[in-house]
């Protein structure tokens, strides 16, 4: 088995971020520091480690939605020393993780779980998973540039895929917009909304695919129902 997908079922982390440890000199299989990507091992007869901690794999799956507030990290870790969101997560045994990211000032649904399995395929750039944010934004969109929204714009030299978006409500300073993007790039709705002059003031996610974040309160988490965890283990 590759060492990233064996982390990976460990629940160290997904197995792209997995590949990052690998490559930072952090993974260790039998005492020898391992930093090539292509590394394979017998699960069950070798020793990983993982910053001086042994893994083994995870054999209880966990699968669970969370509330992120503004003001916390979906890293596992911060130089600066924020919030993290594994930190609202309490009494799970489990070595669980993000799947995806949610930026530190943007609130509402994040999944979280320690199959790496299900994780490295919610995040894979070919399942275009649909994604819907509530987002209060700066002044009141025209019909031509809720049209470009739709459409595509070229953000950091790349055209977005089409998109949704319409107005909720507005008044004379802002408007309350319902997004939906089959993409997840770093920022990206920020980005868009910037593009089309409309700055976002706050923004929520609210649902991804056929999972909805509902009347779960700020910061509060729960399990994923086992029609959820279905749903997500097919999509294809």
């Amino acid at each position: 088995m590759r060492l990233q997908k064996f982390m990976a079922q460990c629940g160290v982390a997904s197995r792209r971020k997995s590949e990052e440890l690998i490559l930072q000199g952090k993974v260790k299989v039998n005492g020898i520091v391992i930093n090539e990507l292509g590394f394979k091992i017998d699960p069950i007869n070798d020793n990983v480690m993982v910053n001086n901690r042994k893994i083994e794999i995870e054999k209880n799956k966990v699968y669970i939605a969370l509330n992120k507030p503004t003001g916390y990290v979906t890293t596992l870790s911060d130089e600066l020393g924020r919030k993290k969101v594994i930190d609202l997560v309490k009494n799970i045994n489990e070595r669980i993780y993000p799947i995806g990211r949610l930026d530190y000032d943007t609130s509402g649904l994040l999944l979280l779980t320690n199959d790496g399995e299900l994780a490295y395929k919610l995040t894979h750039p070919k399942h275009e998973i649909t994604k819907r944010y509530v987002a209060d934004i700066k002044g009141i969109p025209t019909r031509e540039e809720l049209r470009k929204f739709k459409s595509g714009l070229n953000i950091d030299g790349y055209i977005t895929a089409e998109a949704n978006i319409k107005i909720l409500n507005s008044n004379k300073d802002s408007s309350t917009v319902e997004i939906e993007i089959h993409e997840g790039r770093n920022r990206q709705v920020r980005k868009m909304c910037d593009k089309i002059g409309h700055p976002v003031i706050t923004l929520k996610r609210v649902s991804i695919g056929s999972i909805k974040l509902k009347d779960l309160r700020l910061g509060k988490w729960r399990f994923l129902t086992e029609q959820e965890i279905e749903y997500l283990k097919e999509i294809k």
